[in-house]
């Protein structure tokens, strides 16, 4: 039997929307003599590892590429990827390991490291690390950090993906604009320049999706934090908090942006050359490639203080079903440390590679190249297991709430701050902290 450590007991709960409770893994697991420490390369018998991701969009071609190279490379190691919607993978994967059934090998965004640990679905992969000599000066301190969970390292970084500022590069010609804005003033001048150069609406600022997103940005700009140190308390709605999300608002105040703008209707008429700012996620930058549109990205203006932009990260995960045969676990770990070693080919997906080396080697020249210039300006959420679900029934609706002009941006970020809270601490009291 696996010696294991200490795991807190995760149970069936409305606010993670778990359906299954995991306690116990339902396959057979290899001896713990018969598992071996990362060395390196793997010289076993031909197999086959299952691998989970979510590349579903335009990053699949660099993901299956990247796959067909480790298999040139590693005739022995055969991968089986399933690809399927993100929101789909993370409903599946706990029921899924807990029948036996799960992958070997994952990708999965660095906030559900801890709900994933939480449901006994992914394990540690300190000795791949450690083998390796991986630490903070590979990525960045955010990224590396982000990976681990209960002091220990669960996730080995692949990429980084934040908010970018796309502007239309021929108006801002016709308005005079020689440099992207990087401060309020600089934002503000932009607009109004834009305005006067007969752009009428310059700046469409979202409802929803990704609105909550940008008020993250403008809350940790500010100085604030999303979420106490505990975990057990929300606190976007700070005096950090609020101010960001008055900016947002005062944008359509301002006529700067129409009102009530529906989800995706910013990028799409940004896309359309309609208006000529727009701040989304680099996963666009190849679809606005494909558009013919004349267009740059930057790092968002640091409108509430210092620079600060909400960030992810895609990171390789080791499944639970990997323990089911050591030959499996060695040449799981073995093609984790390819597939970041040899992650250049993933900057063409359009997002910025988390190790430094492959940083330096492929963002030269590229669209995302300012983005990555300041990758230290990267926040990600915290590891709080439940975080995304929480964030979704509870900032999301104050975010849209404020900026239909449903509610004031104080009153409504407090009401649901406490829904929240609520929801935090039945975390807390379930996971014994």
């Amino acid at each position: 039997m696996i010696v294991r450590r200490h795991r807190r007991m995760f149970g069936t709960t409305a606010v993670l929307g778990a359906t299954v409770l995991v306690a116990s893994c339902g396959s057979p697991q290899a001896p713990a003599s018969d598992l071996r420490e990362f060395a390196g390369s793997y010289d076993g018998p031909p197999v086959t590892l299952d691998f989970w991701n979510g590349f579903t969009g335009g990053d699949g071609p660099y993901i299956r590429q990247m796959i067909a190279d480790f298999e040139k490379e590693h005739p022995d190691i055969d991968i089986r990827a399933t690809t399927q919607e993100w929101g789909d993978l993370y409903q599946k994967l706990p029921a899924a390991s807990f029948a036996g059934a799960g992958p070997d090998v994952a990708v999965i965004h660095v906030e559900q490291i801890g709900t994933m640990v939480e449901r006994n679905v992914i394990e540690p992969l300190d000795d791949l690390a450690e083998a390796l000599e991986l630490d903070a000066d590979d990525f960045s301190e955010q990224v590396w950090e982000a990976g681990e969970y209960d002091d220990a390292r669960y996730g080995i970084p692949l990429d980084v993906h934040s908010l970018a500022m796309y502007y239309n590069t021929e108006h801002f010609e016709k308005a005079g604009i020689t440099e992207p804005p990087t401060d309020a003033a600089s934002f503000q001048d932009a607009l109004e320049r834009l305005q006067a150069a007969g752009y009428e609406t310059p700046f469409w600022m979202p409802s929803l999706w990704p609105a909550h997103l940008i008020d993250l940005s403008l809350l940790w700009q500010g100085g604030g934090e999303p979420y106490s140190e505990d975990g057990g308390e929300a606190t976007w709605n700070s005096a950090e908090g609020v101010a960001g999300l008055e900016w947002m608002r005062s944008m359509v105040d301002d006529g700067f942006s129409p009102d009530s703008v529906a989800i995706d209707a910013q990028y799409v008429a940004f896309k359309n050359g309609e208006t000529s700012i727009t701040w989304d996620g680099i996963w666009q930058i190849n679809d606005l490639k494909d558009s013919g549109l004349p267009f740059a990205a930057a790092p968002l203006p640091a409108v509430a203080g210092e620079p600060a932009v909400w960030a992810n990260s895609h990171q390789f995960v080791l499944g639970r079903h990997a323990l089911t045969d050591a030959d499996k676990n060695d040449a799981a770990k073995v093609f984790i440390a390819w597939m970041s070693e040899n992650s250049a080919e993933w900057a063409g997906a359009g997002m910025i590679p988390a190790r430094a080396s492959v940083r330096a080697e492929t963002m030269p020249g590229s669209v995302q190249e300012p983005i990555a210039e300041e990758i230290d300006a990267l926040r990600f959420l915290p590891s709080i297991p439940g975080v995304g679900a929480i964030q979704a029934d509870t900032l999301e609706i104050a975010v849209a709430s404020a900026m239909l002009g449903n509610a004031p941006p104080a009153d409504v970020l407090d009401t649901e701050a406490a829904r929240a809270d609520a929801q935090l601490q039945a975390n807390l009291e379930r996971f014994g902290e």
